[in-house]
């Protein structure tokens, strides 16, 4: 081999050592680098692990203190579920109208309660949750109290301005009575003191004469007639104008003498049978009146003949005669 083929092989393997050398010192490096790293790793792993052991040792240490807390806290919340399902009873006796949108939220109330009662590990973070969904439930429900006791308020007001109407409404219906009573009995006077008087009766029987006049008679077998003569009264406050006088007269059997089966007259008591009438012309002066009944073919009977007169649908005087 030549000198100069021999420093060549040398100087290459000098250059691939040298390589190596470099590859060797590199990857030194790097795993250095790693095992650094990994080591790093580890310990922030042991910190962790210890601040974890703490951290389970300090939720331990607080679920033991929040035992019993959470008993409490499960027992307030069942109090104040039951009292509230017993307000919205008192509110739904109150208004039936809302019946319904209150037994919606009994029903809540109701599954809250049960699941209070049926869960006995319930954690912490449960029974907050559940506490949370109570104030939402006691929220609505003062909304309810809220609503119906104004509207109670407002009935409460209704009623009293109802009351108040009410009673001046009596009031008004007594002064009405008041005044009508006083009116019905002003109007009884006025038809009292307006009330026509016969007087001055002289009633008789008459009998017939042999030249067909007549005479007086206290016979019953002669009577053929009986007249009544009166005065009507004067009378300014009756009114003036056409009047009927209607003549009643009642035999000894009681039987109303009638010169027509179809002679009657309405009177305050009511429908009555007369004997005979006369019609007048009546001007508010006193007037002489002379009404005769035709006994026709009957027969006067003995005894005592009651008469009466009627004008306006009342008696306005009476008289009577005695047959033998």
């Amino acid at each position: 081999m030549s000198e100069e083929n021999r420093k060549s092989g040398t100087g290459f393997y000098v250059i691939a050592i040298l390589i190596l050398l470099i590859g060797v010192a590199y990857l030194t490096y790097m795993w250095s680098a790693k095992r650094a790293e990994l080591a790093k790793c580890a310990n922030e792993n042991l910190i962790l692990n210890s601040k974890i052991n703490d951290l389970n040792g300090n939720i331990n240490g607080i679920n033991k203190m929040m035992e019993g807390y959470v008993g409490n806290l499960s027992n307030d919340l069942k109090t104040d579920l039951k009292s509230m399902l017993e307000t919205y009873d008192k509110l739904i006796s109150k208004d039936q109208s809302k019946a319904d949108s209150l037994n919606i939220q009994k029903g809540k109330i109701q599954s809250l309660l049960n699941e209070l009662s049926s869960n006995k590990k319930l954690s912490a973070s449960q029974l907050f949750q559940l506490k949370k969904e109570n104030e939402t439930l006691r929220n609505i429900m003062k909304g309810y109290v809220k609503q119906i006791d104004a509207l109670n308020t407002l009935n409460l007001e209704l009623t009293s301005k109802l009351d108040v109407k009410s009673t001046e409404l009596n009031n008004t219906i007594t002064e009405r009575d008041i005044v009508k009573s006083e009116l019905e009995e002003n109007k009884e006077k006025v038809k009292k003191g307006s009330a026509l008087q016969a007087y001055d009766f002289n009633s008789v029987a008459l009998a017939s004469k042999w030249n067909s006049t007549t005479k007086e008679t206290d016979k019953a077998k002669n009577a053929i007639q009986i007249a009544s003569t009166f005065t009507v009264s004067k009378n300014p406050l009756t009114s003036a104008g056409k009047k009927s006088v209607y003549l009643q007269i009642i035999n000894p059997d009681g039987r109303v003498l009638q010169a027509n089966s179809s002679n009657t007259v309405d009177t305050d008591q009511g429908n009555e049978a007369y004997s005979d009438k006369k019609v007048i012309d009546y001007q508010n002066q006193a007037i002489d009146v002379s009404i005769y009944y035709d006994f026709k073919s009957e027969k006067a009977i003995k005894g005592n003949y009651k008469i009466k007169v009627i004008c306006d649908g009342v008696v306005i005087g009476t008289d009577s005669i005695t047959l033998k």
